[in-house]
């Protein structure tokens, strides 16, 4: 009797291995959960009680890193998705310059993607995945290979059913609506192992960081940590930011200063500009210049140097070494703006005086950002090796 028990545990046994799905990782974390929280430089983090991410921190799982240049989402969330600098997943701005077409295209298309996301690498490994963000923009360009990508901005009923009524994507709110939206997930869909949640940045759009807005905007957003930590007590978390957000003074016109100056130029792409113009109103730290000639390079060089607010202008070469770029995707030239100084299109003006509200990046000057990393074994040691915000997500596993 004992002989045949036996040989039913051995069978069941080999039957429940059979049904693990034979390309799923083993000895990995079951649960991963990666946070870009837009717009959080580390001047964000230290001016906030988040006793969530510093307690993080106190245990090893922080650093200061550096951004991408620009300083912008779409560079930043594209390569902490794919694990690559943007000369190899290609994009460069929230905005594409086709210069065959002579037209500006939001670069929103997942056909612009030419890496593979972490959500690709995923299902290869059998895990299904779940892409949350604030912005339509993101799901729409980083969605590949993700079971579901979801957006206040276009939340099917489902969603609106367990989140309540999507708030303006131009408020804090929208940030719990979409925190809301994964922790559900967490709790109710056991098949999901890993989670990407990109929030929006309106807030530090609207408020510095020392504001009492600021602070609780943040506050809250570090209990939503908290519950996910509750929620998913063994999943690895990995958190940090795609940029900083500063008051800018003065916005210039660069294609009407050089036309201005009898040396015309082809196009100036502000590399912030996408959709959220009540963010900033398309105005960034970075402009990509392209010109009509090549032979003009030298003379508008000159002329944008002379132009106060404007700090540096590379070539096109240099900037991608420089700062990882496609060199196919940038301009012929990149102008980079002063702390103060923002480019973008203005009307029948070749610069603007900005309020005292304006808050925008896209410069040098937001790349200070943090990096947390939460139940991934041997942190701080890890942590040495990372010099960029998306290098974190190579210990997830995928």
């Amino acid at each position: 009797m004992n002989f045949f028990f036996s040989v039913f545990y051995v069978c069941l046994t080999l039957f429940s291995k059979a049904t693990v799905p034979a390309n799923k990782v083993s000895g990995t974390s079951e649960k991963t959960v990666i946070i870009m929280m837009d717009g959080m430089g580390v001047d964000y983090y230290r001016n906030s009680n988040m006793p969530t991410l510093q307690r993080i921190e106190k245990n090893g799982g922080y650093k200061e890193v550096s951004a991408l240049m620009p300083t912008v989402t779409n560079v930043n969330n594209a390569a902490i998705c794919t694990g690559v600098f943007p000369e190899k997943n290609g994009i460069t701005g929230n905005t594409f310059y086709n210069k065959e077409k002579e037209q500006e295209f939001f670069m929103e298309d997942d056909s612009l993607l030419l890496a593979p996301t972490i959500f690709e690498k995923a299902k290869l490994k059998g895990i299904h995945s779940l892409l949350f963000s604030s912005k339509k923009k993101t799901t729409s360009l980083l969605f590949k290979g993700s079971d579901e990508a979801i957006s206040p901005e276009t939340a099917s009923p489902y969603w609106i059913n367990v989140a309540g009524t999507p708030p303006s994507v131009f408020s804090s709110e929208v940030n719990y609506w979409l925190m809301n939206a994964a922790l559900y997930a967490m709790k109710n869909k056991p098949d999901i192992d890993l989670f990407y949640i990109h929030t929006t940045d309106y807030p530090m759009h609207t408020w510095p960081p020392e504001s009492k807005e600021s602070k609780e905007h943040l506050h809250k957003l570090d209990s939503f940590i908290n519950a996910i930590m509750l929620a998913l007590p063994e999943a690895k978390i990995f958190i940090t930011a795609d940029h900083s957000v500063h008051q800018k003074s003065l916005c210039l016109d660069l294609q009407k200063i050089c036309s201005n100056k009898n040396m015309p130029i082809k196009a100036a792409v502000s590399a912030e500009k996408d959709k959220y113009f009540i963010h900033h109103r398309g105005f960034g730290g970075t402009s990509y210049v392209y010109l009509n000639n090549a032979k003009d390079s030298s003379l508008i060089k000159k002329i944008l140097l002379s132009v106060k607010g404007v700090e540096t202008v590379l070539s096109r070469e240099e900037a991608a070494a420089k700062y990882h770029l496609m060199p196919s995707r940038i301009g012929d030239l990149v102008v980079l703006a002063d702390k103060n100084t923002v480019f973008g299109d203005l009307e029948n003006k070749e610069q603007e005086s900005l309020p005292s509200t304006y808050r925008s990046h896209g410069s040098v000057y937001e790349l200070s950002v943090p990096v947390f990393m939460h139940n991934v074994v041997d942190a701080p040691k890890k942590l040495k090796s990372v010099a960029y915000n998306f290098q974190i997500t190579q210990f997830a596993g995928f």
